[in-house]
């Protein structure tokens, strides 16, 4: 079961080192333009939906302020009474909301009694931020129970997006929220729904299911969610929205399962994709919406249906997903809001059980045009798996299953002046400003793997099954752009990225039990700028604090804990 990166790395356009360490000059917004149902690519005076969102941005002055609180509870999403960690003692948690253009500041209190925690916010780009990226082992400590830790980042992208406990299986027991940031879009619409978090669901905790997964690939679901609930046998609710006819919603769909790809749609309604991640795209119109684990899609159902209640269907791709209750992840869509009545609709006379990417049924084009440069330099990484004491499947690259230190993190030994690392950090070094690295990732595993990379959206240059090989050919003409895509099944994916934004970037499956089990490296980008981003104090306080309660508590990290 190989599972092979290789990579090339090229020279693109270069920007002085001197920049590196600072971010991008933003124009304040004087007055803004009308943005309305009628104007939505319409956003502020020099911004609107051409804008080229690596390079500027608005700066409205704003703070947005959010305080968790990281808690044991238990809950019942979907009538049957469950452990849950959550943020602010809800499934999903607060959704944090902000405009093009804020500063969030979010404080994340850690209030469980046994264990570290730490928030990543999935898909933000972190320029020259990287130690506001959230994960223990690479960018930070963690959060020891007790304290609280302040996270800082500007807003310089906008759309739909997610934040997680990145520590150990937290955000797959319920520590997980939407992310939506107010920005222009390439389709107007009426009103915004705001997000939509799908996710598989099971009865045991994950981490309970954890230790007695043999194939660690698969575990067996017991239900889904909607927005954090949905029925079991006689009990539970659904999530219902009421319609009123001739009016378009934004939905933001957000995909945080452990491990489930799901097919989206709405019965008797077309889906009009407008954003892919963090990327507004050209629309296109779809029935059906292949969604992966991590993936987000902003989405207008207009309202033409005929007056009634329709299903809305999350429904597991079945060549990679197990689950007990698969036709029964649902939520109602309703023309009257007085009704109570079950949808008549009935189900998919036939159900596509691939756990294909989107990207790879169409090509989506996004709005803002760029290209990468070109390759010129080429290499090897292989990776593998194993099975370890007849138990857990672990994961390599390098040869190495990734394995984190909790409390010497990857940023804190660039801090100290350490810039070379054990095997088992597994880091790749990306050392010239602004040298584009191409990744060709491969794996004759048959199964699908969401490919996460922090730090960056990356420009998807071809996707697909069988080996990847040098006729294989390049999208390099505005292709997607993203930061989580599919490794098809007995497949290949190819990636680009510049290197232009100092810190240690983790790239991982986002599979739960891959992750855990060391399906990740990390990208040290820059070394040489990290210093001059770093907040040292509190860098070193949260390393302190952590360092002091896992002596006292005599936590030990367990040989089977990748450490993110």
């Amino acid at each position: 079961m190989a599972f092979r990166i290789g990579l090339l790395s090229l020279l693109g356009f270069h920007l002085s080192s001197s920049t590196l360490a600072h971010p991008q000059q933003s124009v304040t917004t004087r007055s803004a333009c009308e943005n309305t149902p009628q104007s939505r690519s319409c956003w502020a005076t020099s911004f609107d939906i051409d804008t080229n969102y690596y390079e500027e941005w608005p700066d409205t002055g704003r703070i947005v302020e959010y305080s968790l609180n990281i808690a044991e509870t238990v809950l019942s999403p979907d009538g049957v009474p469950r452990p849950m960690i959550t943020a602010n003692g809800v499934f999903p948690g607060p959704t944090l909301e902000a405009d093009w253009g804020d500063t969030l500041v979010v404080h994340v209190t850690n209030s469980l009694p046994n264990n570290g925690t730490a928030i990543h916010f999935h898909g933000v780009r972190q320029l020259n931020n990287n130690q506001n990226d959230g994960v223990p082992s690479v960018t930070q400590c963690p959060i020891a129970p007790g304290k609280t830790m302040t996270y800082t980042w500007k807003a310089t992208q906008y759309g739909s997006s997610w934040y997680h406990s990145h520590w150990g299986l937290q955000a797959w027991d319920g520590v997980a929220g939407g992310i939506v940031i107010h920005g222009p879009a390439t389709s107007n619409y009426d009103e915004d729904l705001g997000i939509l978090v799908i996710t598989d669901w099971s009865h045991e905790t994950a981490v309970q299911l954890y230790p007695g997964v043999l194939e660690i690939a698969f575990s067996i679901q017991d239900n889904g969610l909607i927005n954090g609930t949905n029925t079991w046998q006689d009990k539970g609710q659904r999530w219902e929205v009421v319609f009123q006819p001739g009016k378009k919603y934004l939905m933001r769909i957000v995909n945080v399962s452990v491990d489930h790809h799901f097919k989206f749609s709405i019965d008797g309604h077309t889906l009009t994709v407008i954003a892919a991640d963090f990327v507004p795209i050209k629309p296109f119109t779809t029935t059906i919406l292949n969604v992966g684990i991590a993936q987000r899609y902003d989405v207008i159902v207009n309202a033409d249906a005929l007056p009634g209640n329709y299903w809305l269907r999350a429904f597991p791709a079945l060549l990679c997903d197990v689950n007990k209750n698969p036709s029964n992840i649902k939520g109602i869509i309703r023309y009257d809001m007085g009704s109570s009545m079950n949808p008549t609709t009935l189900p998919w006379p036939s159900l596509d059980i691939n756990c294909d990417d989107e990207t790879q049924l169409r090509a989506m084009e996004p709005c803002v045009a760029l290209s990468p440069g070109l390759a010129d330099e080429e290499g090897n990484i292989d990776v593998e798996t194993f099975l370890e004491d007849q138990k857990y499947w672990k994961w390599q690259m390098n040869s190495t299953s990734f394995r984190g230190d909790w409390g010497n993190p990857t940023i804190l030994q660039v801090h100290e002046g350490i810039l070379n690392f054990t095997q088992e950090n597994d880091v790749i070094k990306l050392e010239r400003p602004n040298e584009w690295a191409y990744f060709v990732i491969e794996t004759d595993f048959i199964f699908a793997h969401p490919i996460h990379l922090h730090g960056h959206d990356f420009y998807l240059l071809a996707q697909g099954t069988g080996k990847f090989d040098a006729s294989t050919p390049l999208n390099i003409t505005n292709p997607l752009r993203r930061d989580t895509a599919m490794l098809p099944l007995s497949g290949y994916m190819v990636m680009a990225f510049k290197a232009d934004n100092p810190g240690a970037w983790l790239m991982h499956c986002h599979i739960g039990w891959h992750v855990e089990s060391g399906l990740a490296l990390q990208f040290l980008e820059l070394p040489n700028a990290i210093n001059a981003t770093l907040d040292a104090d509190q860098l070193t306080s949260t390393c302190i604090q952590w360092n002091d309660w896992q002596k006292d508590y005599n936590l030990i990290q367990d040989i089977n804990d990748s450490g993110v």
